[in-house]
C-alpha cells in the first residue's frame, strides 16, 4: 500500500535561499555601521547598553520585527528560516537589541491567540511594526514544558528594559500589561548585552487576552520558537569566535612564524570547525522544522539547544585563550562573546534540560 502524499514528511532543507542571503547582507550592513564592537564596549558602561535608534532601523526599516507574523495580521509573511538569519547576525555582533524576546518569543505567543482575541491581534500588529516592543515575563532560564509563573514577582526577565508591554502569566491567564503599570526591578545579568529585571504587574492589571489554558499552550508555543532559534544566535556567535580567532592567529607571530602555523593551534581550530559544520545543521534544522510546523519540531529543538550551547561556550572560550593576553582584557569583545554564550547556555532551558527532553522524545534513556 502506497502511502498518501499527506502521510510523506517533507526533507528537512538545510541551505540558504537567495532571501535568506539577501536579508543577511542588509542586517550584517547595519550592524557593522551601527553597531560595531568599539560602540557597544562603550555602550555597556552606560545604564542601558542598547544603542539609540537601532531597533528602529532593525525592526521597522528592515522589516526584521514582522517576520514571523502573516502579511494578513500587519507582517511580513515569512518564516522562522529568515528569522534564525536574522539571529545569527546579532550573534554574531552580540548586539543588545530584544529581538529573541520580542520579535520571537512574545511573538509567536501572541500568534497563537490571534484567532479568540482582538486584543493579541492589535498587540501583534504593532509589535511587527516595529512600534511596540512587547516581552513574555517569565524568567531567562525557563524551558519549554516547563512550570511557569503564575502571578506575582518574576525574576530574570530577558530584556525587560526595553519592553513597552509585558506579556503577564497569572491565575486568570496572560494579560497585556504596560511597562507604565508594572514594576521593573534591573538586576545584575552576566551577559550584559541582555539586562535582566525582575517584574511585578498588579493583580487584574492590563488586558485580559486568553483564559489559563490557552494561555499556557500559547506561551509554550513561544517558549519552543526561542528556544529553536536562540540555536541560531549561538551559531553566528560561535562563527565570529572562530573566524576572529583565525585571522588574529595569522597576523599574531612568533618565532617569526604566524601562530596559526603551530600544529596544536591549526588542530584545535580544525576542531572547532567541524563543531561548528555540526551546529549549523542542527540550527537550520531547528529553523525548519519551526518553519513547517514540523511534528518532529520539539525534537529538533532540543537537539539544537544541547549541541548548540556546547559550541557557542567552546568557541568562545577558544577565542579567549588563542587571543593570548589580548583575549583577556576589556578592551578586546572575546569577553562579550564568551559571557553572551555562557548566558545563553542557561536561556530557555539548560544543556541537561534539553537532552533530558531529547531522551524522552526519542524513547533513549537519559545521560546519568
Amino acid at each position: 500500500m502506497t502511502e498518501s502524499p499527506e502521510a510523506v514528511q517533507q526533507p528537512l532543507d538545510l541551505l540558504y535561499s537567495e532571501t535568506e542571503d539577501d536579508l543577511r547582507a542588509a542586517v550584517r550592513a547595519l550592524l557593522a555601521d551601527r553597531a560595531g564592537h568599539q560602540a557597544l564596549l562603550g555602550r555597556i558602561e552606560t545604564d542601558s547598553p542598547y544603542l539609540p535608534g537601532l531597533w528602529k532601523s532593525l525592526a521597522a526599516d528592515i522589516g526584521a520585527a514582522g517576520l514571523l507574523v502573516p502579511e494578513k495580521l500587519g507582517g511580513q509573511g515569512a518564516s522562522h528560516r529568515e528569522a534564525a538569519v536574522v539571529l545569527e547576525e546579532l550573534g554574531r555582533a552580540v548586539t543588545p537589541l530584544p529581538y529573541l524576546a520580542s520579535a520571537v518569543v512574545a511573538t509567536e505567543t501572541l500568534l497563537a491567540l490571534v484567532a479568540e482575541s482582538d486584543a493579541a491581534a492589535a498587540l501583534l500588529a504593532e509589535s511587527a511594526a516595529g512600534r511596540t516592543v512587547a516581552v513574555l515575563a517569565v524568567p531567562l532560564p525557563t524551558a519549554p514544558g516547563a512550570d511557569l509563573p503564575s502571578g506575582g514577582r518574576v525574576p530574570a526577565v530577558a530584556d525587560a528594559a526595553a519592553a513597552d508591554v509585558f506579556l503577564v502569566l497569572s491565575a486568570d491567564g496572560l494579560s497585556a500589561v504596560p511597562a507604565g503599570e508594572a514594576t521593573v526591578e534591573p538586576q545584575t545579568p552576566l551577559d550584559l548585552t541582555r539586562p535582566l529585571a525582575a517584574v511585578t504587574a498588579p493583580a487584574g492589571a492590563g488586558t485580559l487576552l486568553a483564559g489559563p489554558d490557552a494561555a499556557r499552550a500559547a506561551v509554550g508555543r513561544g517558549l519552543l520558537a526561542g528556544a529553536g532559534l536562540l540555536a541560531s544566535e549561538q551559531l553566528g556567535l560561535a562563527e565570529w569566535c572562530l573566524e576572529e580567532t583565525v585571522r588574529y592567529t595569522r597576523e599574531r607571530h612568533q618565532f617569526n612564524r604566524p601562530v596559526g602555523s603551530f600544529q596544536a593551534l591549526k588542530h584545535r581550530m580544525a576542531q572547532l570547525w567541524l563543531d561548528l559544520v555540526g551546529a549549523r545543521a542542527a540550527a537550520r534544522a531547528a529553523a525548519d522544522a519551526l518553519a513547517t510546523s514540523s511534528a518532529d519540531a520539539p525534537l529538533l529543538v532540543a537537539v539544537a539547544q544541547a549541541y548548540c550551547s556546547r559550541v557557542a561556550v567552546r568557541a568562545a572560550e577558544e577565542c579567549v585563550q588563542l587571543h593570548g593576553g589580548i583575549g583577556m582584557t576589556w578592551e578586546h569583545p572575546a569577553h562579550l562573546a564568551l559571557k553572551r554564550a555562557k548566558a545563553d547556555q542557561i536561556a530557555l532551558g539548560s544543556t541537561g534540560r534539553h537532552q533530558d527532553t531529547v531522551a524522552a522524545l526519542a524513547d533513549l534513556a537519559p545521560p546519568a
